[in-house]
């Protein structure tokens, strides 16, 4: 019991734990709209309200409108959070992610016209503020302070992103059993209790510090060093705020506007296409569409319904276990390779899914038990979901933390989360249209995308994990030297690797944790 009371009585008083906390359940803000999602676009009430039929492409529309949000939202607040300050950018992401919420709530209630309109701006605005939270959060834990182990750090934040998941989807499927799909609070219920994430997350933010970083960077030294020691206590505080001043003064010339990330030629135009391709190579996984459309893409192995359902539970409960392999692995092996290995399985399993989804779906005219092919294509896309998460899921992420400049990471946290958006937006769009023409074709699909994705990655993209920013930028450097922005050309192959010999300074590690260690 003791031991308990220790470490509540820790954990109140250790600010970093607090912030990681914080910043791992906005995050799975994002993870339970996807869950949430998934059984109201099959809910007959839903579809009635909104007057759209199961198989209308407004479906997907309503579902994809949310990303062209979160994109506006990132540039938005992420240019808020550079002049007000990132906390105060975080409230005002929630409050507006809340508000979005409330109005999907009531869209249609009490025979409301226009209810799919009113859907419609419900999910833009909500997309607005959650776009806000995926681009500003980073930077602001990026900022707050150093570990050695950045990687898992963003691992573990990213693995409550699918708490969230499995929560949304839990609530709907019991709400679902309980009330049946005609009911319309099926599906209102799982859109409002999403409200205890950003109502809890705005009422302890007034606890957390202010980025030292970016006080010190409006010239505010005094603020930077009250919520650095803050952050670390006195003699670490100390120390920390010195270091930050001396980074601060070697970037304090540096300048960096989107236009300057877009021009080729530019010191950032590289690193930028590096940020850009990750989310638009994570996009051509599909693990959006797979996210959103859980249930229609285990009926396609030749589940009925209610099995396909219980089936996405279980697929997004084993998600979120092998994500602690991502924590796990990110820091050992490197980004490189986790994401190498990602496409390798996901490439071979969506391959497999397309030839089970063909037997199970013409199982009768091939004189075939169903089960076989199906049971396959079950492991089969439990296999891929683990190898996203582990390979995929918080890597894109991180990276652009590593390669980008102080005065360049908002920017870059931005457009990462506009092209996520956009890709994203894209993917979940198309999906419900290849569902009701292509049917198991749409896993070959996949199989492609995510060839191509690993291709992208082993060709162009260096290994940024163990090395602080100035090596990473010493990559880009003898990139432009070399006029090859192919890996293995550039220093001898040197960033196909993750270097082994550690190191520890304020710029190789910027991202907090050791929260694993701390809890253990």
């Amino acid at each position: 019991m003791s031991f308990i009371t220790n470490r509540v009585s820790s954990f109140f008083k250790d600010k970093k734990q607090q912030v990681v906390l914080f910043s791992s359940t906005a995050i799975a803000l994002y993870g339970y709209d996807q869950g949430m999602m998934s059984l109201i676009n099959t809910n007959h009430n839903y579809l009635q309200t909104m007057n759209i039929a199961s198989t209308s492409s407004i479906v997907g529309l309503i579902v994809s409108v949310y990303y062209l949000g979160c994109a506006v939202g990132a540039v938005f607040f992420s240019w808020f959070s550079d002049r007000k300050g990132r906390k105060s950018a975080i409230f005002f992401c929630l409050a507006t992610a809340a508000l979005g919420n409330f109005i999907m709530f009531i869209a249609g209630m009490g025979g409301m016209k226009y209810a799919v309109v009113v859907m419609f701006i419900g999910r833009i605005i909500m997309g607005l503020g959650v776009g806000g939270v995926d681009s500003v959060i980073p930077v602001y834990s990026s900022e707050l302070a150093e570990d050695e182990a950045r990687g898992r750090a963003l691992a573990q934040e990213f693995q409550m992103n699918i708490f969230g998941l499995n929560m949304a989807f839990a609530i709907n499927l019991g709400v679902t059993r309980a009330l049946g799909k005609d009911n319309q609070w099926a599906w209102r219920l799982p859109i409002i209790i999403m409200q205890i994430y950003p109502i809890l997350l705005l009422a302890v933010i007034g606890r957390l510090p202010e980025s030292p970083r970016w006080c010190l960077f409006h010239g505010k030294e005094e603020a930077s060093k009250r919520a650095m020691m803050k952050l670390m206590g006195e003699e670490d505080g100390e120390e920390s705020y010195r270091e930050l001043v001396k980074s601060h003064e070697s970037e304090s010339d540096t300048n960096v506007g989107y236009w300057d990330m877009f021009t080729p030629g530019h010191t950032q135009f590289h690193p930028n296409m590096i940020t850009i391709m990750g989310q638009i190579n994570q996009a051509l996984t599909g693990y959006g569409a797979v996210s959103v459309y859980g249930p229609q893409i285990f009926e396609l192995l030749g589940f009925g319904v209610s099995i396909s359902e219980y089936l996405t539970q279980a697929n997004y409960i084993s998600y979120f276990m092998l994500m602690t392999f991502a924590w796990l692995l990110i820091d050992a092996v490197g980004r490189r390779t986790l994401m190498l290995g990602g496409s390798a399985v996901l490439t071979s399993c969506f391959a497999l899914l397309a030839l089970f989804g063909g037997l199970s779906m013409n199982s009768d005219d091939l004189g075939i038990q169903i089960m076989g092919p199906a049971i396959a294509g079950v492991v089969t896309l439990y296999i891929a979901t683990g190898a996203f998460g582990i390979g995929w899921l918080a890597t894109v992420w991180l990276i652009p933390t590593e390669i980008f400049p102080t005065s360049a990471r908002g920017q870059a946290s931005a457009i990462s989360v506009i092209v996520w958006g956009l890709a994203n937006f894209a993917v979940t769009l198309l999906t419900p249209v290849i569902f009701n023409n292509l049917n198991y074709y749409l896993f070959i699909i996949f199989a492609a995308t995510n060839a191509f994705a690993g291709i992208w990655t082993w060709l162009y993209l260096p290994e940024t994990g163990n090395r602080s920013f100035e090596e990473n930028q010493e990559f880009f450097e003898a990139a432009a030297d070399e006029r090859s922005w192919m890996v293995r050309k550039v220093k001898g192959g040197k960033y196909l690797k993750m270097p082994y010999n550690g190191g520890g300074d304020a710029e190789r590690t910027p991202l907090l944790s050791r929260v694993g260690d701390q809890l253990l």
